[in-house]
Parts: structure tokens; sequence; C-alpha cells
């Protein structure tokens, strides 16, 4: 397999996180048992095989590989992706595809889909994304990814194999839904938009992003540019119910020893444990 970009992995609990994210640079994440994406700032060669990708907002850092993805699938005689992205996003990132397709030469073949905060897709038989809104610069909205499977209503519990089967060919309904948020991608948010969706603190998996963390920045611009700072993640020690929190999205003027130095020194104990640094 071809290495043409930075990529970092991380099994977890039947998952495999793929990615690399740094602020100003590119941020790209896959996980292929979920058979899904998370924005497009860079395409790494096996990217190409996840046919569905999940766009955050457009920055360059986050966006600006859409056309080496399209056109890499196409040239592999692979069916055109789906890519859901802010919808009020959706014709400048078309008419953008175009002007690569007249430059290129090459048709820019893909199902560009809008979402809104409150928006549901199916993606799997087991498997389901909303939409939540997030706080940036630009129109941006994060994802949850649930986990959905069917258990017998409580009522019938207790009820022979035989005398379910028999219900069901009633046309009963004996089961109902479950659900569970297995993954939440924030992208790059300002402190509110974590909180938009409790699920965001129940996910099995946070991805998020803490692009700043030295003292002497002032929170209250990081936050007028839609950014967070360790201190806001700090604030919110209590609410993280997630098993991992992957923390990424640091800005370059900061070198990987400095970081893992100040998150080391300052991170509750509750919290060291399940906090991963994408470094």
């Amino acid at each position: 397999m071809l290495n043409n970009l930075p990529l970092k992995t991380l099994e977890f609990k039947g998952l495999t996180i793929e990615g690399y994210s740094r602020a100003a640079v590119q941020s790209y994440w896959r996980i292929p048992e979920l058979k899904l994406g998370f924005d497009l700032g860079g395409s790494p060669w096996e990217f190409m095989g996840t046919s569905t990708f999940f766009v955050s907002h457009c920055h360059l850092d986050h966006l600006a590989a859409i056309p080496v993805y399209v056109a890499r699938r196409r040239m592999m005689k692979m069916e055109p992706p789906t890519i859901y992205l802010p919808a009020d996003m959706v014709d400048q990132v078309r008419r953008m595809l175009q002007a690569w397709q007249r430059l290129d030469r090459g048709r820019m073949l893909c199902d560009l889909v809008g979402v809104r905060p409150g928006d549901e897709f199916e993606i799997s038989r087991e498997h389901v994304v909303t939409v939540f809104e997030t706080v940036h610069t630009v129109s941006s909205v994060g994802f949850i990814v649930w986990d959905r499977r069917r258990k017998l209503k409580a009522e019938y519990q207790g009820l022979s194999g035989d005398q379910i089967r028999d219900l069901r060919m009633k046309g009963e309904d004996v089961t109902r839904e479950i659900r569970y948020p297995l993954v939440c991608y924030t992208g790059d948010t300002a402190p509110p938009g974590l909180d938009n969706d409790v699920a965001t603190y129940e996910a099995r998996v946070l991805i998020t992003e803490m692009t700043f963390f030295r003292p002497e920045h002032r929170k209250e611009k990081i936050h007028k540019f839609g950014h967070m700072h360790l201190d806001d993640l700090i604030a919110r020690a209590e609410k993280f119910q997630n098993e991992l929190i992957i923390v990424a999205h640091f800005s370059t003027r900061y070198h990987e020893k400095e970081i893992r130095r100040a998150v080391e020194k300052r991170l509750p104990a509750k919290l060291k444990d399940r906090f991963h640094l994408w470094l």
C-alpha cells in the first residue's frame, strides 16, 4: 500500500481508528469497521476504499483533498462515494468539483448530501449517524455514530420461542430498538459545540479537538475562532463518560513533547487513562 500521507492508527474494542490531524495543516479520519470516515483534509491512498465520508466543515485543512479522493475512486473504477457535509456548503463544493472537472478533464462523480443539526442517516443495518450543531467560524456540524440493536420488549420476556414466533406471525412487533452512542466526532468547535448533544459525553469513543493549551493564550479569543483550550476540557472533566477520548488538531506552534508535558501535568487523574493525544 502506498504511504503518501502521515497516518496514525489506534485499535480500541473492535474499532480501528486511523487518521491525522493538525490545525491549519490537514485533518482526516477513518474507521474501517464502520465503513466511514470524517473530513477530507488529506486523502491517504488506503482511504480510497471507504465510500462514505462525513465532513464537519469546509475549511481547507478539512476538505482540500475531496477532488483527489473523488477522482481516485473514479480512476480505480469504484462506485461514486457519498459525502455528507453542511447543507449550505453543498452548492459551493459542487461548483468547486465542477471546476476541477474542467481542469483535470476527468468526471468528478460523487453524491453530495447536505446535513443539518437533528438529521439522521442510516448507514447500515446496525448503525445510524446523527448530526449535531458545533460552533466554528463557518457552518459546522458534529456527528454521532449509533450502534442499534433489537431487543425483546419487556412484556414478552419469559415467553417461549414458539409463543414469540406465533406473535410475530400475527404481525406483532415484539422487539424495540436500543441505541448506544459508539463514536462521536466533533471536528473543530468552541466549547458550546461539545455541549450541544449529551451523547458527545456518552459515546464509547470521542474524537475532539484541543487546538491550544498554554495558559497565556486568551480563551475568549480561542472561542471566538471556534476552537478549544485544555482548560475547556478540564472544566468538563466530570461530564466525560467516554471510554476513550481522542484529542487532536493541535496548533503547529507546539512541539509534541510540550503538549504531552502540559497535559500530563494538568489533566485530572480521572481522565488520564482515557485521554489519547493524537500526535
